[in-house]
């Protein structure tokens, strides 16, 4: 009898703890939540900071002549008269082993 005494209050306390624990309002979903908390706080301020810097390109392109003259050169190629554009072309990186021609090897066998 005095076993049984213990272990109801035992059980009951369990079952608290269980709940307070894993249910729907407990520890592990309040870990859960505050996580994913600060996980959109970080979302938002680099969307925040985004949002500045779009605003600033805005009004640079409101009234910035100078801006609006590099991104015309810049994006679409565009040169005042009596201007000369040189292009170059691009520095070429060692070729590889595949693309030299085949040195020392007898008429007849193929690469391998």
């Amino acid at each position: 009898m005095r076993k049984r005494m213990y272990l109801i209050p035992a059980g009951f306390i369990l079952f608290i703890l269980f709940f307070t624990v894993f249910g729907e309002r407990g520890l592990l979903r309040i870990y859960h939540l505050s996580k994913d908390r600060e996980e959109l706080q970080k979302k938002a301020e680099a969307i925040k900071s985004e949002n500045e810097r779009m605003r600033r390109e805005i009004e640079a392109l409101k009234g910035d002549r100078r801006y609006l003259e590099s991104i015309a050169r810049r994006d679409f190629g565009l040169v005042r008269p009596n201007e000369v554009i040189y292009q170059f072309p691009a520095a070429q990186t060692a070729t590889a082993p595949s693309q030299q021609p085949a040195q020392n090897q007898p008429q007849g066998q193929a690469k391998k």
